[in-house]
């Protein structure tokens, strides 16, 4: 019954998106019919007459209805439409980019196996044979944080620019799938590897796999065992996780300059061509849910009994290793931002892409501007836009908390929405800016937050002393303030805290795909999309904000996983 009612709940979120999808010419910030009226007619002039026949030739005047039934309609029946820009079919541009990129998913998800398998294989083996399984160390934990776009900038960096290795753009052969399907696939294997080996350890502990042991079973009968209870809990991850690949192609695909799905997507956003737009993410989307849906449908099939893998697992390592960590990559942060703050970022083309000086001691940008100084100036931004879009997340989770029929359905159906789609739509219709940026992080950043508000309300509802309250004359109002908002608020803050990074990292990838702050503002994202072109002439001018970024998940992740101090 639960699984049914989560997947009506999904197909209805499904059939919201896909009607605000068909709406983006109705929503758009931009008047279509000026768009198609310079694409097509570049010398014509912009007339109310001129623009009243392309929007009647579009069927922009039929109203918001017109246009959501001729989309939908024109949808089922497979046409996808035309370009408003070239004027050809949008199948043309959108089913061989589809191609290109099943093939640069499919790759990715084999690294993301590969990568798991590699990991918890010898955790399975320990497991099995009576031996402890170590917990994750920092390093798998901080590689699984780091984000598609920044992955593929140093491998760009790396491979490409430097070494020579590997070809960064095109996709002509093989080699060209190498460095799109490791941007795409190391994260997902770097989550899965972790939940995976502390899944194992957990299930490794349970009675059973002693008596097993103790009965003469063989090592690989109880691997089997092992890895049936372990995987039921991964599965629902998985589809997080090729949701994430969903949404990685956007930013893969333009850095290595792959003519994929996503894209494609982010090409028609910039032209405005809404329908191929709408195309790219109506099939991105459908992909999202449907891996969604398979996963679940396994992990169902396969449930007997599935241990939980950890809310919070630990990380190996004392707690001088983690304060090393935290100091190692916090203070550098800090002296950038102090260094910005009395530094000045102003243009001096005198000096355009300069080698690092003692006046500016990362060089300068291709406007001759203190790279450092830039950099301190980004995190303000950076760090800024992540703390609005925290908080607007904390209120909407705290305000949802308290519906939990509403809550956790709505989360794991948003959990199907990845960043980059939610921030074309957001640019589609409210124009770019970093206002834009942070309503679209907090489009996918609240349900894991209001999933754990409703756990806490329901946990304080259930409170042994809280009869005993209302038999006391104890008012509902009183209830709340007093009682359920304190056990509520402290928790959900700290939980949305320890999201601020992913936050900041989801900001700062909508700036580098040009869909948040301007191309010219110091925030992280932008400054290195801007710096991407001069990389060979002036390395550290796109190394120092992908430098910070790492900095900032390595500091967070060793933060929130220190050992906690046993009692005496």
């Amino acid at each position: 019954m639960a699984l049914l009612r989560g997947t009506l709940t999904r197909a209805a979120v499904l059939l919201a998106v896909l009607a605000a999808i068909g709406l983006l010419p109705w929503l758009a910030d931009r008047d279509p019919a000026l768009t198609v009226l310079r694409a097509r007619y570049p010398g014509r002039e912009a007339t109310h007459n001129a623009l009243d026949a392309i929007r009647s030739e579009l069927g922009l005047d039929a109203g918001p209805l017109a246009i959501l039934r001729d989309w939908i309609t024109g949808l089922a029946r497979g046409d996808l439409g035309t370009s408003w820009t070239s004027g050809e079919p949008v199948a043309d541009t959108v089913l061989p980019a589809l191609g290109v990129s099943l093939t640069v998913m499919a790759a990715a998800l084999t690294v993301t196996l590969t990568v798991t398998a590699a990991a918890c294989l010898p955790a399975l083996r320990r497991a099995a044979e009576g031996r402890p399984v170590p917990a994750s160390g920092i390093a798998v934990a901080s590689f699984a944080a780091l984000p598609d776009f920044l992955i593929a900038t140093l491998g760009v960096a790396l491979f490409a620019t430097w070494t020579g290795l590997l070809p960064a753009y095109g996709f002509n052969g093989p080699a060209n799938l190498v460095l799109p399907a490791l941007a795409m696939g190391l994260p997902g294997g770097g989550v899965l590897a972790r939940l995976g080996r502390d899944a194992i350890g957990s299930v490794a502990a349970e009675d059973w796999v002693r008596q097993w042991r103790t009965a003469g079973y063989p090592r690989n009968r109880i691997a089997q065992g092992l890895l049936r209870r372990a995987l039921p809990p991964l599965l629902p991850q998985s589809a997080i996780i090729a949701v994430s690949i969903t949404g990685a192609a956007v930013a893969v695909e333009t850095v290595f300059a792959v003519p994929g799905l996503g894209r494609a997507a982010l090409t028609a956003a910039d032209a405005q061509d809404l329908p191929v737009l709408q195309a790219c993410m109506a099939i991105l989307i459908a992909f999202g849910f449907t891996a969604g849906l398979l996963t679940r449908l396994a992990a169902k099939a396969l449930n007997g009994d599935a241990a939980a893998v950890p809310a919070s697992p630990p990380i190996s390592g004392g707690l001088r290793r983690h304060y090393a960590w935290i100091a190692a990559t916090a203070t550098p942060l800090l002296i950038a931002v102090a260094y910005g703050l009395i530094r000045s970022g102003d243009i001096a083309t005198g000096s355009r892409l300069a080698a690092p000086s003692a006046a500016a001691w990362l060089g300068t940008d291709e406007l001759g501007r203190d790279v450092l100084a830039r950099l301190g100036q980004g995190a303000l931004w950076t760090a800024g836009a992540a703390l609005l879009a925290c908080g607007l997340a904390y209120l909407l989770a705290l305000a949802l908390g308290f519906v939990p029929r509403l809550a956790h359905p709505l989360a794991e159906a948003f959990n199907s929405f990845p960043v980059a789609i939610a921030g074309m739509i957001v640019v589609v219709v409210l124009g770019r800016g970093q206002w834009g940026a942070v309503l679209a992080v907090v489009a996918v950043s609240w349900p894991p937050l209001a999933a754990h508000a409703a756990e806490l309300v329901a946990r304080a509802r259930t409170a042994g002393h809280l009869e005993a309250r209302l038999a006391l004359g104890a008012g509902h109002w009183w209830i709340l303030r007093r009682h359920t908002l304190p056990v509520v608020t402290g928790p959900l803050a700290a939980h949305a805290g320890l999201r601020l990074p992913g936050m900041a990292l989801g900001i700062a990838s909508l700036g580098f795909l040009g869909l948040g702050a301007a191309p010219d503002s110091p925030e992280w994202g932008a400054s290195l999309a801007r710096s991407l072109p001069y990389l060979e002439r002036a390395p550290l001018a796109a190394l120092a904000p992908a430098a910070a970024m790492i900095a900032l998940t390595l500091a967070v992740m060793a933060a929130v996983s220190l050992p906690k101090r046993r009692a005496r």
